[in-house]
């Protein structure tokens, strides 16, 4: 198992990139940033690799909609050169109300957009000349929508590797299957290990039965609120805010994840646990940003982890911390391992 951390929007950055520094000298394996509707996250993880030495450096996700897809593939090449080797390209639909509302695309047709996107990167990153036609994207243009001077090209740069990691933010049933037939990692939200099986193993067992064998083994991974404290529940209290925005908040384009965020509590262990979702018990009721009643210091007064104390640190604070593990089809039901960390 992998050990990451999700970087926070709102802090200054050069705090941000010292604190993970330290954690990196503490054996951290990843840094992971999203976007969203914020200051776009490549220029903060090309900051961020001239700070770091080892661990991967990942998005955490970049809406397909934000960019063409050539346009993905030139970054993530980018991202991988100035880290050497270190980049990891997370992807995914995002929202309606983020690809509507702020780039002023159409949401919609997310698994065949992730198809020929993927498509589209690998073939830039083999340094082939880009031919591509496909429902969402044509490329070269054909010539009746533009001025028919358009012909193929190949990127110019020699890549790091042509090999760059996709990561996937999947929860519908098709999304889980492409993912498992095309992408190197798996991104669910809200992910319980033990409901795997019951909720996505049908999608897992048939993409992995496409999977090419060169790509290995998918690695999940899964982000989660992590703090050492002794009473859990104004932590808990911390965490309904995130979890009402995704599954009550994001649109009508989201049914699928509630859905599917049912299913995955629906077990006597956790129908106590998923009244957190309770959206009307959330939005009116403003939350401190630390529990009074907690010994954790403000933010702004926390020390700032060292390689000598960033475990201590890590025990009065809260932090997004993200796992990784593999999935292993060879079974049935399939099986979840520990993945060790090359970079």
């Amino acid at each position: 198992m992998r050990i990451g951390t999700i970087l926070g929007h709102g802090r200054p950055f050069h705090e941000l990139a010292s604190e993970a520094a330290d954690y990196e000298s503490a054996g951290l394996d990843s840094a992971t940033l999203g976007e969203a509707y914020s200051f776009d996250a490549v220029s903060q993880l090309g900051y961020l690799a001239a700070r770091t030495s080892r661990i991967e450096l990942a998005t955490g996700i970049l809406a397909l909609d934000a960019r063409t897809p050539a346009t993905l593939a030139m970054t993530a090449a980018g991202l991988d050169y100035v880290s050497e080797g270190r980049f990891r390209l997370g992807i995914g639909a995002s929202g309606p109300q983020v690809v509507e509302g702020f780039h002023g695309a159409p949401f919609g047709g997310a698994v065949g957009k992730t198809r020929e996107t993927i498509e589209i990167c690998r073939t830039v990153w083999r340094r082939e000349p880009l031919r591509h036609r496909g429902r969402h994207y044509n490329v070269p243009l054909p010539a009746d929508r533009g001025t028919g001077l358009g012909k193929p090209l190949k990127l110019i740069n020699h890549l790091v590797r042509p090999d760059i990691p996709i990561s996937i933010a999947a929860l519908g049933d098709q999304m889980v299957e492409l993912t498992a037939e095309l992408a190197q990692g798996w991104e669910p939200i809200f992910f319980h290990p033990e409901k795997m099986h019951e909720v996505w193993g049908e999608a897992l067992q048939r993409g992995s039965a496409k999977r090419d064998p060169a790509l290995d083994e998918l690695n999940i991974i899964v982000r989660l609120p992590f703090a050492i404290v002794e009473d859990t529940a104004p932590w808990l209290d911390r965490a309904r805010p995130q979890l009402a925005l995704y599954i009550g908040g994001m649109g009508r384009g989201n049914a699928t994840s509630t859905t599917r965020w049912r299913a995955v509590t629906d077990s006597p262990t956790r129908r106590r646990r998923s009244r957190i979702c309770s959206w009307p018990d959330v939005m009116p009721k403003p939350r401190p940003r630390f529990p009074t009643n907690s010994s954790a210091p403000p933010r702004s007064s926390a020390r700032r982890p060292t390689s000598r104390n960033a475990s201590r640190c890590w025990t009065n604070s809260v932090s997004d911390c993200s796992t990784s593990y593999r999935w292993h089809p060879s079974t049935p039901s399939g099986s979840l391992r520990s993945k060790p960390f090359a970079p």
